[in-house]
């Protein structure tokens, strides 16, 4: 049996769930480490399986910014992908949202988030992310939960338009159109 390390904790924090990094160990791991995530663009479609609506959520960046955003979130320690993706759905579109995670969930893309801008189309000024980036049908109620303050169902077509692209930030809106592409909605 191998022994691990592992760092004191600060008094001054409530404990974490297991799994979870302190605020200070998050950030020490994002300073030092990759984080993996999982995007998601929330989608409806018809009885063919055509992608006929997208969802996209507004968000209140810590600027005080509005955003267009996709469900996104991190993978944690010890987690199946298939378990983070059905989280952070539930998280940002409620309980009712029923996703239709595919048996064998592949991503349409990796996207690499830098903390320098310009070096990749994506942008997250505090770490280095690696998302697995999926296309997700959902089947029930969705509404916005936690931070996220409306969920907006647009067509591809309007998704994809300039003045819905505008309003999100760090890449997401490429990386939008990237998952039209991949399911022939790309206008």
């Amino acid at each position: 049996m191998t022994d691990t390390f592992e760092f004191p904790s600060d008094p001054g924090e409530p404990e974490q769930p297991s799994g979870w990094l302190s605020e200070r160990d998050l950030a020490q791991a994002r300073a030092t480490l990759p984080m993996l995530y999982v995007d998601v663009v929330p989608v409806r479609v018809d009885d063919s399986g055509d992608v006929i609506a997208v969802g996209l959520l507004l968000r209140v960046t810590g600027s005080g910014a509005m955003t267009r955003d996709l469900v996104s979130g991190r993978v944690m320690f010890h987690e199946r992908v298939r378990d983070a993706l059905l989280r952070h759905i539930e998280k940002d579109l409620g309980p009712m949202a029923l996703p239709q995670i595919p048996s064998s969930p592949q991503p349409f893309t990796v996207a690499e988030y830098l903390p320098t801008l310009g070096v990749t189309s994506y942008h997250d000024p505090r770490q280095h992310a690696v998302s697995l980036a999926y296309v997700v049908p959902m089947l029930g109620d969705c509404r916005p939960q936690q931070d996220a303050l409306d969920l907006a169902w647009l067509t591809p077509e309007e998704a994809c338009a300039d003045t819905a692209q505008v309003e999100m930030a760090g890449g997401r809106g490429l990386l939008l159109r990237q998952a039209m592409a991949w399911v022939g909605r790309m206008p």
